[in-house]
């Protein structure tokens, strides 16, 4: 007789199988949400992102401030050339964006990535 897919998706029939064989069940999320390789993980993200954001967003809001409040300073040539402060400024914002995004990737490569793959090469192994 075939039985029947449960609506948990296995879940149940996995930990039965494994309370029979006396063994732990595998990790759930909320297992490594609670763990302290996972909390430490999110604390490096968040130490780099909030900063990070913050400071884009000052600057893009100095930005702003300038092209609305100081027009005569952002149309200000610079060398005697048709090139002004304002579209210097403009083309930072895009430089600031791929340097940040830089910045981010070597970071996640160094400190972030890792401490992930030990996190999944744990929960993987718990659930061998």
């Amino acid at each position: 007789m075939a039985s029947r897919p449960s609506r948990s998706g296995g879940l149940v029939e996995r930990i039965v199988s494994n309370a029979t064989l006396n063994e732990r069940p595998a990790p759930t999320y909320e297992d490594v949400q609670r763990s302290a390789a996972f909390t430490d993980l999110k604390r490096r993200l968040r130490r780099f992102v909030f900063p990070m954001s913050a400071g884009f967003l000052l600057w893009y809001l100095a930005y702003v401030v300038l092209a609305s409040y100081a027009p005569g300073f952002m149309a200000t040539r610079v060398a005697g050339s048709h090139i002004t402060v304002g579209l210097l400024l403009g083309l930072g914002q895009f430089v600031t964006t791929f340097v940040i995004t830089q910045i981010y990737v070597r970071y996640a490569e160094r400190t972030l990535d890792p401490r992930a793959r030990d996190i999944r090469r744990h929960v993987e192994k718990a659930r061998r």
